[in-house]
């Protein structure tokens, strides 16, 4: 599994755990849907950590907090 990959997964499931959409979360998070479709979808294949504080903060949890997950623990390095 790549970061990408990893990231994608913990955002559906932070959006399950609250009841609710990917888009609702894009406004909480003030961000464009596009962007944050294209990334639960798989179009875009990495996230930036600018957009991901964006998420963490209209999540209002810590980057630490998404990352606490053994999915993240679980990569292999990529190299490419």
């Amino acid at each position: 599994m790549t970061i990408g990959e990893a990231c994608r997964v913990r955002i559906q499931e932070l959006c399950n755990e609250r009841n609710i959409t990917v888009n609702k979360l894009a406004i909480m998070a003030g961000i464009t849907q596009s962007t944050l479709n294209n990334i639960v979808s798989g179009r875009n294949n990495s996230v930036t950590v600018s957009t991901l504080k964006k998420i963490c903060d209209g999540l209002d949890i810590t980057i630490i907090d998404f990352f606490d997950r053994e999915i993240f623990r679980m990569l292999e390095q990529e190299i490419k």
